[in-house]
């Protein structure tokens, strides 16, 4: 399916439709790693309903945690054309392990994974240690307690990544190993298997 189609899809449903669910997509704008508007014209704030009713979830279950705060989606579907040029950007780096090989496919690219973090009453983003995309250390999850023992990581911070991830995997998602804003609906060798993906 090409992401110019998905507004006629049932199967996806808008970031805009969602409560509890503000989005300001990095990838359609420059403040990202690779520095430059990604998107263009496509309308990239979609998601798979799976994915969408479990966001709704983890929003529902953190305005009962932390009244006031929100999620922020930094980003949602992700057309396997994108993909193509964030591997292609990387080529060459160390740092491919933050970017999915677009020979197997993102499952950012089927809706069904988003990046999220927290965002205050007043709309500020909460202090998770890293910023997205960043690409060090610092930013995974596997390596928290030896960046709490080190202070690179303060308390503080280590409970606002503790709060993202309990709502959503409360909510059905899955983290990984080395981004805290990253998050999966389902086994990704079902969902490349049993899923459109978006070109």
């Amino acid at each position: 399916m090409r992401c110019e189609d998905i507004a006629s899809s049932p199967e996806f449903r808008h970031l805009s439709r969602l409560a509890g669910v503000a989005a300001e997509l990095r990838y359609a704008g420059v403040n990202n790693f690779v520095g430059r508007d990604l998107y263009g014209s496509l309308d990239c704030a979609w998601l798979h309903h799976l994915a969408a009713t479990g966001l709704e979830r983890a929003a529902a279950m953190l305005a009962l945690e932390a009244p006031g705060h929100r999620l922020l989606v930094l980003d949602a579907l992700r057309p396997h054309r994108v993909q193509l040029q964030l591997w292609d950007h990387l080529d060459g780096t160390d740092l491919r392990q933050y970017v999915a090989d677009p020979a197997r496919g993102s499952i950012h690219s089927f809706g069904m994974a988003l990046d999220a973090t927290l965002i205050d009453a007043q709309g500020r983003e909460l202090d998770m240690g890293s910023g997205f995309d960043e690409m060090t250390e610092l930013s995974h999850p596997r390596l928290e307690a030896q960046h709490l023992a080190t202070g690179a990581l303060t308390p503080a911070q280590h409970r606002n990544r503790l709060l993202l991830r309990r709502v959503m995997v409360h909510s059905g998602f899955n983290g990984i190993d080395n981004e805290w804003w990253h998050f999966d609906m389902l086994d990704r060798q079902h969902v490349r298997q049993h899923f459109t993906r978006v070109e």
